[in-house]
């Protein structure tokens, strides 16, 4: 179970969510999102990616990477047409599109990749910057990462929703205005410039005319952060919004029994799980696997699937999605009450105990 939709071509990453909701009778140049979450100015600079697929939206819709997933490619050619790797595994060389430009006009050239690996601190930063030896501009439109001994995984944290850090930001201007005068005005390479942004509250983005892959067909896109599920459905009913994101339990029932609107499923690769912190003290009861698989057993999953989620998400008993490459399929655990009080009666809980604190992985529980 998680969250985030995809949205036409703009959006093309889905990050953790259930559904998204299509509104009606919009202009045909607007695009109207009325978002689950306060906007923050950290999502709009790759540098600052911290782990989630939140940032992800606006990463897709401002920014371009070297490499990363595109409907049918997990790792798709972008800003780098193409790479190669050394017979060592120490050396990955990457080959740059010519003749692309930022969003304010400046050349994009292997400099501006260098650079913003160098400024990257997000997410595995210092894993990223511990294994790299070094970043080494061949020409404007070549470099070469020289790792510290042979890495397999270095492009899948490198080039792909992992991290941010092959998303590429423009050098000179961030050298000019200063790391404040970015995140006040933040430039990018994909189909969608910078117009305005309220923190939190809305943002504003128009069509970049020269984007290199397609001109974008939607002219103005506005993000409205709407953290109320009850708010963004009425905004969808009065025709203020055209897509909504996260639409689950009373809402969601509400959207799919409204003839106007249409509810949306989506499943991406991310799960939720309940986390007992306390397991890793020996004088809880949490530190018991056997009271760790009871309580397991004892939620109704699939009741809250359906509740909840509209019975669109699929259960699992692992905490890596199913659908990513090597993945081990495990089985969803059943629900079974009574093999839960079986098992507190074993660690010696007939009657149950205080369970303290527990919480799910995801912030938007």
């Amino acid at each position: 179970m998680g969250k985030r939709a995809l949205v036409s071509f703009l959006f093309l990453i889905v990050g953790l969510s259930g559904a998204e909701v299509r509104g009606q009778g919009r202009p045909p140049d607007q695009l109207t999102i009325a978002f689950d979450a306060s906007i923050a100015t950290s999502f709009l600079d790759p540098a600052e990616t911290p782990g989630i697929g939140t940032p992800f939206v606006f990463l897709y819709a401002m920014h371009d990477a070297l490499i990363k997933p595109l409907p049918g490619n997990g790792m798709a050619p972008c800003l780098a047409e193409s790479w190669t790797e050394s017979a060592d595994g120490l050396v990955y060389e990457f080959k740059l599109r010519e003749g692309l430009k930022f969003h304010n006009g400046d050349p994009f050239t292997a400099e501006d990749v260098k650079f913003s690996f160098q400024r990257y601190k997000g997410t595995s930063s210092k894993l990223l910057h511990d294994r790299v030896k070094s970043v080494d501009v061949v020409d404007p439109h070549r470099l070469r990462f020289v790792l510290q001994e042979p890495w397999p995984d270095f492009l899948v944290f490198y080039a792909t929703p992992a991290t941010g850090a092959a998303w590429v930001v423009p050098r000179k201007y961030i050298e000019k205005v200063g790391e404040e005068g970015f995140k006040r005005q933040p430039v990018g390479l994909d189909p969608y410039r910078f117009v305005r942004m309220t923190p939190g509250v809305e943002l504003v983005l128009e069509a970049n005319e020269q984007y290199w892959r397609k001109k974008p067909t939607i002219k103005t896109v506005v993000i409205k952060g709407i953290p109320d599920r009850t708010t963004r459905l009425a905004m969808l009913k009065t025709g203020e919004a055209d897509l909504a994101y996260l639409m689950i339990g009373v809402e969601a029932a509400t959207v799919k029994a409204d003839p106007k609107l249409r509810l949306a499923q989506v499943i991406p690769a991310a799960t939720w799980w309940l986390e007992f912190p306390e397991q890793w003290n020996p004088k809880s009861p949490w530190h018991d696997r056997r009271v760790r698989l009871a309580a397991t057993l004892a939620v109704d999953a699939q009741s809250i699937n359906v509740a909840e989620r509209m019975g669109f998400s699929r259960l699992t008993g692992s905490i890596i999605p199913s659908v990513l490459d090597f993945a081990l399929r495990i089985e969803p655990y059943p629900h079974d009450p009574d093999r839960a009080r079986r098992l507190l009666a074993e660690a010696g809980y007939p009657n149950g105990f205080d369970a303290g604190d527990f919480r799910t992985t995801s912030e938007f529980s």
